[in-house]
């Protein structure tokens, strides 16, 4: 086992690096672990935006935001969760993000960030940074947790398991006594080696699981594999069927779908078929295009149905007619051409795709989780707030703010922690004569995967579907297991086994509930 830290923070988003930047400012040893390089997350994909605070003028109050997450939750939402939301988050945003790591929102005439409209929000509330606000945080959260003295980061390693006890103690006896997280092994892809990291607090930061869908906004590494080691670590895991679709990615057949902003809908874009017919009459006509992303989804994949098209379309023109595009939107303008599309001049192909989990590892309000030891932030967390259906540019902000609590949470309990006495823990062992991994049985596997949740478990479901699919994936996953304990360890390997774990915990959530709510929309 290697030397301890006080806090190791799995994950270098939002959530991640916030909690490292506030454990260190309280005088923790952190070690900040990141799958790729630093600052290759899904926080940097990000297009949309963060919720701050709206000018006094718009009438904008936390009651009001949390009415907004409230409505998008479809009543599901942990109420005290949504109010610390509310009440806390806009201020860190404001004081953490703009003012101490000085992120590029951009401002209005008064020199303070000047926040645009999103869907289902009452007021102007989402600070932004043109269209690629993720990536500006991201840039300025990598910036202050590499300067940081308290923090040492790891890049390119990959989480196998959290290490805990009694599941890895050398004494059988051991076996009666409470579960508790001291760390997690990683593995490092460049020497093929596994090492065990002791941490006092361990905090789970991993991001989502997109990339178990055929089509998803997410990155390939949204693979839920902080997800998949609190679940076998024993952690209580939640809503498991709330899997959130983006209502518009771009369509290029046989092109991975490029994430197309929910501020095009804020600022006025509409939807429209073929015919040039905005057929969101039909299906929200008080909300239209700014109706909560389930009923954009669902209004879009019944018109698919009904008309037989691969896609919508998404016109921009009345943005076109009072913006510059290329000033307010540059990402989506760049992404748009270089597939040969020019938004001033025609409408844009998109189609839903798998965009963010609203389930995952139960956490109170200071991130804590079922797991002595364990604490949960962002994505990876269910905090409540997004109950069965997320409003926009929630997300980046319940990061931030879960990552802060956690942190304090952590600090505070350190001095009443002491890390395992030496020889309690058991090594890592590797098989003795591991089997080659073989690249195509795991694309296989993925296509697998990735086709079954896409048609059984998707926007739209039905029992007989979800059945079929907890069918087709039983055998798959213990063909994946008994690969994963013979054969030597990989990046891909690992992916795979979380992503076949965390496929079965959406099919048995999905199977289980009956009832439609939020993105979980059944049609029997």
């Amino acid at each position: 086992m290697n030397r301890s830290v006080d806090l190791l923070v799995l994950g270098s988003g939002i959530a991640g690096c916030s909690a490292a930047l506030r454990a260190a400012d309280l005088g923790a040893s952190v070690m900040l672990v990141a799958k790729d390089d630093l600052g290759a997350t899904n926080t940097s994909w990000a297009q949309g935006g963060i919720i701050g605070l709206a000018p006094p003028e718009e009438g904008d109050s936390s009651n009001l935001l949390a009415s907004d997450i409230e409505g998008a939750g479809a009543g599901l939402c942990r109420t005290e969760a949504v109010r610390l939301l509310a009440e806390e988050g806009p201020r860190l945003c404001r004081t953490f993000l703009w003012e101490r790591l000085a992120v590029p929102f951009d401002l209005g005439t008064n020199g303070t960030p000047a926040p645009t409209a999103e869907a289902a929000h009452s007021a102007r509330r989402i600070y932004h940074a043109k269209d690629a606000t993720g990536l500006a945080i991201q840039t300025a959260l990598s910036e202050a947790v590499r300067k940081h003295p308290n923090i040492r980061v790891r890049e390119r390693l990959c989480l196998v398991d959290l290490i805990t006890s009694p599941h890895h103690c050398v004494d059988p006896v051991r076996v009666y006594d409470p579960i508790q997280v001291h760390g997690a092994f990683l593995f490092d892809p460049d020497t093929g080696e596994v090492e065990g990291a002791l941490a006092k607090r361990t905090m789970l930061a991993t991001g989502g699981l997109g990339y178990l869908y055929l089509h998803t906004t997410n990155p390939p590494s949204a693979t839920g594999d902080g997800l998949a080691a609190a679940y076998r670590a024993s952690a209580r895991i939640v809503n498991c069927e709330y899997v959130q679709f983006h209502p518009t990615a771009l369509y290029v057949p046989g092109k991975p779908r490029t994430l197309l902003t929910e501020a095009l809908r804020g600022e006025g874009a509409q939807l429209v078929n073929r015919k040039g017919e905005r057929f969101m009459t039909r299906f929200a006509p008080d909300q239209m295009e700014l109706a909560p992303r389930d009923v954009v989804s669902r209004a879009i994949f019944q018109e698919m149905a009904a008309s037989g098209e691969a896609c919508v379309y998404l016109d921009l023109s009345p943005l076109a007619a009072r913006l510059d595009l290329d000033q307010h939107f540059p990402t989506v303008l760049a992404a748009c051409r270089a597939e040969g599309l020019d938004p001033h001049r025609q409408a844009i192909p998109v189609v839903p795709a798998a965009h963010y989990f609203c389930g995952g590892v139960l956490v109170d309000l200071d991130g804590r989780t079922s797991l002595p030891g364990l604490f949960a932030a962002g994505e990876v967390a269910c905090t409540g707030v997004h109950g069965a259906n997320r409003l926009a540019s929630t997300s980046l902000l319940e990061g931030l703010v879960w990552g802060f609590r956690g942190a304090e949470a952590a600090v505070r309990e350190l001095r009443a922690t002491a890390l395992p006495e030496p020889g309690l823990l058991a090594q890592w062992r590797k098989p003795e004569e591991p089997e080659p991994t073989d690249p195509l049985l795991i694309d296989q596997d993925w296509g697998l995967i990735r086709s079954t949740l896409w048609n059984y478990a998707g926007i739209v479901r039905t029992g007989a579907r979800l059945v079929r699919a907890k069918a087709d994936l039983h055998y798959l996953a213990h063909r994946i297991e008994r690969f994963y304990h013979e054969a030597s360890l990989s990046r891909e390997l690992l992916e795979l086994r979380s992503g076949i774990l965390c496929a079965r915990l959406i099919l048995n959530a999905a199977l289980q509930n009956p009832e439609s709510r939020g993105c979980h929309y059944r049609v029997d």
